[in-house]
């Protein structure tokens, strides 16, 4: 799996270390574990509801694991801590899949009635590409794997995923309530981050990153180029939450930039400027799994919404960055 490689140049004084102090610590408490709690009480939702019923249908399950799927597209630009720790990231949302190994995966587990599904441990060490949101999203959705093997099967497998999701999210929230939360909130005390502004740069780099998944890959991987579209490359096409993601992502880190820009009005009020172009461009869009990027006014709408992402991005690079005294050194997406 391919990611992000982001080199920052850190600028200290001791005015900006009390700063970043105070802005670290509003980050954790209202915007990141917030997020994380939410994610473990979806998930394990999801899962108690899932170990009474398999129901692909039933509107209870399809509520629940569109619920976590939101949890976790809202914190997913925050990929570090304990989300690095065992591939935890990945192993809920396996994406982009270039080579298609999770529809492999779960028919190979399907075909071969693999009994690891039987044993959370044993489950643990199946490919990572059968397991989290995308997997549950091809035996919810995709009429295909619906088909392989068994329905007893297929649904013991669903419910061993939706264990696994649950189990992995309650892991992330419990270290960052007990112990990265304040590692994070200590930046300059403790090893991990050996000046304050290393831990506002942990936290910058989450704002850029993010949005630029977002307009590279959410957007950009099913926008393909103007003679070759690739509309089945949208994120979680099957369930029809491409648009979805866009928009959680996009608010979310946005949320997390306001954040960091407390005590600046003019940039807040540029990120507020920012998110009502994005909203007014994404409310033109009636198209919830890209699938219109094969037609020219389908397109240039979803391109509009791609432009919007990347005044964001751009705001975060020149304004932001400066006015937290973290630079960009190197940016790059090495991405399919």
């Amino acid at each position: 799996m391919k990611w992000f490689v982001l080199a920052l140049t850190l600028c200290l004084t001791p005015f900006r270390a009390q700063a970043d102090v105070e802005l670290i610590s509003q980050a954790v408490d209202n915007h990141i574990l917030p997020r994380f709690l939410t994610l473990k009480n979806t998930t394990q939702a999801l899962a108690n509801t899932l170990a009474n019923t398999c129901d692909v249908t039933s509107p209870d399950v399809l509520d629940q694991y569109h619920a976590a799927f939101d949890a976790w597209v809202a914190l997913s630009h925050l990929r570090f801590g304990p989300t690095e720790v065992d591939d935890r990231a990945f192993a809920l949302a396996f994406w982009p899949d270039t080579r298609r190994k999770t529809t492999k995966a779960l028919r190979g587990l399907i075909t071969n009635q693999d009994d690891a599904i039987q044993d959370p441990i044993a489950f643990r060490n199946v490919s990572i590409a059968a397991r989290g949101f995308y997997a549950m999203e091809y035996l919810l959705f995709d009429e295909q794997t619906g088909q392989l093997g068994t329905a007893e099967y297929r649904c013991a497998l669903l419910r061993a995923i939706g264990k696994d999701t649950a189990d992995i999210s309650d892991q992330l929230n419990a270290e960052w309530v007990n112990g990265y939360a304040d590692i994070l909130r200590s930046a300059g005390q403790h090893k991990r981050y050996k000046s304050e502004t290393e831990g506002m740069a942990e936290l910058f780099k989450a704002v850029i990153t993010g949005y630029q998944f977002t307009k590279d890959v959410r957007l950009g991987r099913p926008l393909g180029t103007f003679d070759k579209p690739r509309p089945k490359r949208a994120e979680a096409w099957r369930s029809g939450r491409s648009l979805r993601h866009v928009k959680i992502a996009t608010h979310s880190v946005t949320d997390l930039a306001e954040m960091l820009s407390s005590g600046k009005q003019t940039l807040v009020d540029r990120y507020q400027v920012l998110s009502n172009f994005f909203d007014e461009t994404v409310s033109n869009v009636n198209d919830p799994n890209f699938g219109s990027v094969d037609e020219v006014l389908g397109r240039n709408r979803i391109e509009n919404i791609q432009i919007a992402v990347d005044r964001f991005f751009n705001h975060s690079i020149e304004e932001l960055g400066p006015y937290l005294n973290v630079s960009e050194g190197f940016n790059a997406l090495d991405g399919d």
